[in-house]
Order: structure tokens, then sequence, then C-alpha cells
């Protein structure tokens, strides 16, 4: 069962991709299938919380554009059009201060959602970007994107990341 789910959401990563990709204009830093590109100013933004990623052994910040950080604060589902969140990775290692602490270390990735239900339909209205060092990844990687919110948070407007209050 678990096989034949994994081709079925491979078989719909691959159709969404011709979707995606013919409606999304190229850009020379566009992730592909999606064609989300790093926003402007995305660093300024507001923090919506952190977490940790065990099997990356990454500490993650989570970052919300104001539209984001209003539906956020209403508590409102589904994130409005226009709602972009950017998660910024780095390695977590000991601190060279304090022996029981750990910090950032090296950046690892940049990873946006860009809600779009017009542009993006078959991802649940998100598009999503993955960049190392401001280049997106390839596009295998971004086939993974949707199929693990889908498969985690459907109900949560396949979004992880609940406001740290």
């Amino acid at each position: 069962m678990l096989l034949s789910k994994k081709v079925t959401t491979v078989g719909a990563a691959i159709a969404l991709s011709a979707q995606v990709g013919a409606s999304v204009e190229p850009r020379s830093l566009a992730a592909p299938i999606y064609g989300i590109t790093l926003p402007d100013n995305y660093r300024h933004w507001e923090m919506v919380s952190v977490s940790y990623e065990v099997p990356f052994d990454e500490f993650r910040g989570i970052l919300g554009n104001p539209i984001a950080m209003a539906a956020y604060r209403g508590g409102r589902l589904p994130f409005p059009d226009g709602s972009v969140l950017v998660k910024l990775a780095w390695k977590r290692v000991p601190s060279p201060e304090f022996a029981d602490a750990f910090v950032a270390g090296a950046a690892t990735t940049v990873q946006v959602m860009s809600k779009d239900s017009e542009k993006f339909p078959a991802s649940g209205g998100w598009g999503f970007g993955r960049f190392i060092q401001g280049a997106p990844v390839d596009a295998a990687q971004h086939l993974t994107c949707f199929a693990c919110h889908e498969a985690n948070v459907k109900g949560h407007d396949f979004v992880f990341t609940r406001l740290a209050r």
C-alpha cells in the first residue's frame, strides 16, 4: 500500500509539474516546477516560529510576510492568497562559549511557500521553492515538497508551522 501511495504521489507531482510549469513565467533564479523566487526583503519579515529537524540536524527559523502574519494572528485558515512563508535552515553546532548549548552553524537552505490559488490549484494553492546559496535546487527535490505537506498537514492548509506565542 505504501508503494502504491508513493507511485500515486509521484504521478501527481509529474502532472503538477506540467500544469504549473506552463503557467509560471521563467526567471533566471526561479525554482523549477513552481517558478518561485526568493522574495525581496524576506529577512526583515516577522518570526512565525522556530523548529529543529532531527534527520537533518538543523535549526530552522520560519518568517512570514504581513499577509501571512495577519492570518496567523487572526487564526484564519486557509491562508489568503498573497501569504508567503520562508524557512531559513542552519546546521546545529556546539556553542564555542557555552558547553551545554547549540547554535546555528552553516546555512543549508532557504525554503519558500507562496499562496496563489489560481497559479497553484493542484498543490492546495501553494507554490514551493527550495534554494541553496540563492540558487534553486533541482526539480526532483521540488517534487517532494507538496507530497510531504499533503500527507502531514492537509487539515492545516498544508502548513506545518504554528505561530509561537
